[in-house]
């Protein structure tokens, strides 16, 4: 459904032009980045088809593409955890998306129920090289 947006033009149009000309994926997605609109701490990390994109431009609330359940899906319809777009942008080669939102509910955004979905930090010994998870600090 990429007929909602313009086809990207060339690479001057694309990096300075004022047309939003998204270059979704062969898979007909682009990334999209969700960050707290106050603390800018990153929440999740999504995907967005043209009907996702134009309906969270419409709404003004964040809508995005399950990759997997294959379906349309309304960040926080059944938890509350509505997220309000409160700025988006867009790279310099239009193929990813950063939303700043305001989170309703409790403002989790997580399905584990954490407020992020980035709670854990990678980390490598450098004696043996082990790579671990332990859980992030906030806003880190």
């Amino acid at each position: 459904m990429t007929e909602r947006f313009a086809s990207p033009g060339s690479r001057a149009d694309v990096e300075e032009g004022v047309a939003l000309t998204p270059r979704f994926g062969a898979d007909g997605l682009v990334t999209c980045i969700a960050v707290d609109a106050v603390d800018g701490q990153v929440l999740m990390l999504a995907h967005m088809n043209a009907e996702a994109l134009a309906r969270t431009l419409e709404t003004g609330e964040a809508w995005y593409w399950s990759r997997s359940r294959g379906e349309l899906w309304h960040k926080g319809a059944t938890s509350g955890q509505i997220q309000r777009v409160v700025e988006m942008r867009i790279d310099c080669d239009q193929d990813a998306i950063l939303i700043r939102v305001a989170v309703g509910g409790d403002g989790g955004c997580c399905h584990t129920g954490r407020r992020s979905c980035f709670y854990r930090a990678v980390e490598r010994d450098p004696a043996t090289g082990a790579v671990t998870l332990v859980p992030a600090a906030p806003n880190r």
